[in-house]
């Protein structure tokens, strides 16, 4: 059976309702914190950016924290931190699960936090915490995060995308609240290809897409960007198939997912290439390259003075 994946990218919405209840929660509670941070996946920097967020925090001072680190490909985390940086924006590198990065990202909050808190004392306030607002799609791991930097279990976590609902705040040391509100994506995803990034990496809910078709289109990218890790993870040998379903097959065989008449078991071929994929099985992977010179830039972080006045 023969399959034409590239004729068209699956059509990839997903805003359940207590999306929306989280965007306004988030809107309600801004006023309580002196800095965002932002969690985005290493692996799509771009794609994990949830274009609502430049309006909902008008203007806040924000940190990027680019998570699973250990999943993506060093040099393109590199590249883009600098690209980041080369654009006013506070930006780190770190892996919530085995805590690297975790000094930085504290200390940058607390840096974009000081003017607020010192002006607050200035006026006679008692002198307090930094506070931010953790943010980020579903599934960057936020609750992995909050953990790691409290330094045990507070808040629940799972691989379901959406699960962190209800906001809590998080004591982390005597000199910073975080505030972790649940992960949120946008109604419309204006390109496909970054629906089908965020469905690759597991952020979108696995039951609403055709599975084996993204699977499909996971093998043909990483056939045009990483053709070794695909060979030496499955133990492929000569030129690989160009289609991504023919690659799912052959992968299929290689693995024994046969079911009566040697007929390749997809379903579980399928099950063998995300999980391995999203466990970086098939290496260091970066799906996204940093934009090109005249690409338009992201928004430059504006000076912690004046985001003082904003709420």
């Amino acid at each position: 059976m023969e399959r034409d994946t590239q004729r068209e990218l699956p059509s990839l919405q997903w805003f359940p309702g207590h999306m929306k209840k989280a965007q306004r929660l988030i809107e309600e509670n801004l006023k309580l914190v002196d800095v965002v941070v932002e969690l985005r996946d290493a692996r799509i920097p771009a794609a994990s950016a949830n274009p609502m967020l430049a309006e909902i925090i008008q203007g806040k001072p924000r940190v990027i924290a680019l998570n699973k680190s250990d999943l993506a490909d060093p040099a393109a985390t590199k590249a883009w931190l600098a690209y980041f940086r080369a654009r006013g924006i506070r930006a780190v590198a770190i892996d919530a699960n085995k805590g690297k990065g975790m000094k930085q990202l504290t200390q940058a909050a607390e840096d974009l936090a000081r003017p607020k808190t010192e002006k607050f004392v200035k006026n006679g306030g008692r002198g307090r915490a930094a506070r931010c607002m953790i943010l980020g799609i579903p599934n960057v791991g936020k609750s992995s995060l909050i953990n790691r930097l409290a330094g045990a279990a507070r808040t629940k976590t799972a691989n379901t995308p959406g699960l962190t609902r209800a906001k809590q705040w998080v004591k982390i040391g005597a000199n910073l609240d975080l505030l972790d509100m649940p992960g949120i994506l946008w109604p419309k995803f204006e390109d496909m290809e970054v629906g089908l990034k965020l469905a690759f990496t597991g952020a979108i809910n696995d039951d609403i897409y055709d599975q084996e078709q993204v699977a499909s289109l996971l093998l043909e990218t990483l056939r045009r960007s990483y053709p070794e890790r695909l060979a030496e993870r499955f133990k492929l040998t000569g030129e690989l198939p160009e289609k991504g379903y023919e690659l799912l097959e052959l992968i299929g065989r290689k693995r024994g997912c046969l079911v009566k008449g040697g007929v390749v078991d997809t379903e579980k071929a399928v099950r063998i290439v995300m999980t391995e994929f999203r466990a970086g099985k098939l290496g260091l992977v970066t799906l996204d390259d940093v934009p090109k010179e005249d690409s338009k830039p992201e928004q430059e972080e504006p000076s912690a003075d004046s985001a003082e006045g904003r709420p």
